[in-house]
Order: structure tokens, then sequence, then C-alpha cells
């Protein structure tokens, strides 16, 4: 399959911040892999297959290895400002019931490792996708949606969103949990709400496109630190 070629931007409003991605080959992070380029961050992922990653770039530097390895880790963070992870406990299909193929705690694993590692490398910026119905929101999902993640395999995704999003309220990081609604494949929009608190209730459903433009203006224009925004349409 033939690379996407993205051309380089020249004057970028970012003064070429360099940054990490995790999850890059997510149909998430694929996504604000792409919308990172597009905008003119440097940006460096940390991938288990370099070539899942389609795209070819000046400023993007590509680094073979799991993220759980910490040594891999701690040279795909060198030099970066920002760290932002699509990373997810992945299921062998999208049945509710299919088996997982991430451990069960690869999330608050790879989180524990970039908290240490941003400490040593003066990083403060992390911003990553926890989802709708982690924690306290839990309780607003819809009666069958609350349903299917409490009785399927869906479920172990959630506890660990939980656990990361613990271990990060208890360090001075500027973190952001972005709690996006159901994925969908849609087109990015510029119409979407954010909620805090239920308020405003939540729609049911945000395109991943959308979600990840939404991440990177929380980078650019700090927002949301210390806090748990859900993303809908």
């Amino acid at each position: 399959m033939a690379r996407e070629q993205i051309p380089a931007i020249e004057n970028s409003n970012n003064y070429n911040m360099r940054i990490l991605i995790l999850g890059a080959t997510g149909r998430t992070g694929r996504r604000l892999l792409s919308q990172a380029l597009e905008r003119g961050y440097q940006v460096q992922v940390l991938v288990r297959d370099r070539h899942k990653i389609r795209i070819t770039h000046p400023e993007l530097q590509v680094m073979e290895g799991h993220p759980a390895d910490r040594a891999c880790l701690a040279k795909a963070i060198r030099g970066c400002e920002a760290v932002l992870s699509t990373l997810n406990i992945s299921r062998h299909n999208d049945f509710p019931w299919a088996g997982l193929r991430s451990p069960r705690n690869l999330l608050s694993d790879v989180m524990a490792s970039v908290i240490m590692l941003m400490q040593d490398h003066g990083i403060r910026r992390v911003i990553f996708t926890s989802a709708w119905g982690v924690g306290e929101t839990e309780k607003d999902l819809p009666k069958w949606f609350r349903w299917l993640v409490n009785k399927s395999n869906i479920r172990y995704a959630y506890q660990d969103l939980f656990r990361t999003e613990e271990l990060l309220k208890k360090n001075q990081l500027d973190w952001t949990a972005v709690r996006p609604a159901i994925l969908t494949n849609f087109k990015r929009s510029t119409r979407y709400k954010i909620s805090i608190n239920n308020s405003p209730v939540p729609g049911l459903f945000i395109s991943r496109a959308t979600v990840a433009s939404f991440m990177l203006d929380v980078l650019e224009k700090d927002l949301y630190v210390k806090e748990t925004p859900v993303i809908s349409g």
C-alpha cells in the first residue's frame, strides 16, 4: 500500500512543538497523527509495527517498540514537550464479548511509565482518550449502554481507564482525560458539545476525527487542565 504524503507546513502557529503520540496506528490515533502533522507539529510515535504507519512527512519520526516497554518509551519521549495518547484495550474484533488482545492493565501500566518519564524529562502536559462512562459518569450512560459495558469485555477498558485517571490525579502533571461518547468514523465536525458534570447532557456519538481535533485544541489552548471533559456530537 502506498504511503500518504502530507506536505510540510511553513510558519506554523505551533512553533515546531515536538509531541509524542501513543496509539498512532489505532482508529483515533491515525487521525490524531495526520491532523498533528497538518497543523505543523513535530511528531514522534512509538508503534509495535512501523509498517502500519502509512504517512511520510519530514516532521514525523517513527520508533518501533512496545509502549509497555519502558526503555522503548524512554527513547520515544526524549525531546518532546507533550504526550498525547489514544491507546486502548483491544479485542480480537468489535464484538463486545470478543477476547482481549491486550493485557487488562495495559493503559495504567503504560501511563505509570509515562508519568515517571515525564517527570524525569521535565514534561508537564499529557492528554489522553478516556471514555464517557468512566468513573462518576457511569451513572449518566443510557441503561442499555451501561449494561453492555458492565456485562461484556468492554468493561476491562473502562476499568483500566479509571485506574489511569486515578494515577494522574495523584500527581502534579498538567493532564486532561478526554472522555468521548461512542466513537464513529464520521467526518470531522466543528459542531460538538463539551459536558462537565453531565451538563449539558451528552449526546450518544462523536467522530474519531472530531476527538482528534479537540485533543489538539486542548493542547494548543491549554484547556481543561486536570479535568475530564466529555465530548459528544
